[in-house]
């Protein structure tokens, strides 16, 4: 299988989508979305390290 073909059935993560300043309203939100993000960030970070070691061609490219 080529690497084209492998990326294909297992995609490179993608990174979340950073909230925008006026997304958070500064009023102690339980979860806030920057806390939120924070934590999508840190799942797409693994995941992407995970997908790296699978990848490892990938990691040149990066």
């Amino acid at each position: 299988m080529s690497d084209s073909a492998a990326t294909a059935i297992d995609p490179r993560p993608q990174p979340p989508e950073a909230p925008l300043p006026s997304d958070c309203c500064n009023s102690g939100c339980d979860p806030c979305v920057n806390d939120t993000y924070a934590e999508e960030l840190h799942a797409y970070r693994q995941a992407l390290a995970a997908w790296l070691a699978r990848h490892p061609e990938a990691s040149s490219t990066a």
